[in-house]
């Protein structure tokens, strides 16, 4: 299976910033067949970044959809809307959980509503810091497994483990640590895709991408820079 790089660029860039970053980003890896490159951009830049991508070697994400196709949901991001430019969705994203309060019961209609609409969802779990010193960190990753997943097939996800922790902090999980919840989480849902997600930068992926069970990573700060980024792509093949 050829690793998984997505990056998740939150509330950055404007429409402009966005199509300059692709253009320079696309002549770096334009060469790149073996790697599963995602962008998932704010919902604003989402149809000119489609336009700019065209037939090239990168696919295109959402950050986030709501669970209902079509009516009064002022502000949100059907699953219609995001098909018709986007092969992917983050769904259930630390940040969504934490600052939107969204549950595992919301984030499972969101799972849902994404499958049914032929979106491949990226699932994000992960512990808090409070959770991992309590040691509880995989009770609180197979909840939100079991919760989240109810009803789901699992055959059509990506599983993206991110410790809240590691989130724009500077503190990534060693490999180590990595691998160890990595094959947790396949143990409970089988052989499907789990990316890494947490500080992750062009001078960790060579290590954390050797780990039998990980198998590629979810990207946040270090996917703002084309050349960074483009760094991250190139050293998940080592």
């Amino acid at each position: 299976m050829d690793p998984i790089i997505a990056a998740n660029w939150k509330m950055n860039k404007t429409v402009k910033e966005a199509v300059s970053f692709i253009k320079d980003f696309k002549e770096l890896v334009k060469a790149i067949t073996n790697v599963n490159i995602i962008i998932c951009p704010s919902s604003t830049s989402l149809y000119p970044i489609h336009e700019e991508l065209g037939d090239s070697n990168i696919n295109l994400g959402a950050q986030n959809i709501y669970f209902e196709k079509e009516g009064a949901f002022t502000g949100e991001l059907s699953p219609l809307m995001a098909k018709e430019l986007c092969k992917y969705v983050i769904i259930g994203h630390s940040e969504r959980r934490g600052i939107f309060n969204e549950d595992n019961s919301l984030i499972n209609k969101k799972l849902t509503a994404a499958l049914d609409n032929n979106l491949t969802p990226i699932f994000c779990i992960g512990e808090s810091l409070e959770e991992k010193e309590a040691g509880k960190s995989k009770d609180v990753v197979k909840k939100q497994i079991k919760e989240g997943l109810k009803g789901i097939d699992t055959k059509k996800i990506i599983i993206a483990y991110e410790p809240i922790w590691a989130i724009g902090t500077g503190k990534t999980a060693t490999p180590d640590i990595a691998q160890d919840m990595h094959s947790f989480i396949k143990e409970i849902v089988g052989n499907v895709p789990v990316l890494y997600g947490g500080s992750v930068k062009p001078e960790n992926i060579v290590e954390l991408i050797k780990e039998k069970d990980i198998d590629g990573a979810l990207v946040g700060g270090a996917s703002l820079d084309a050349k960074s980024f483009s760094e991250i792509v190139k050293g998940s093949m080592s």
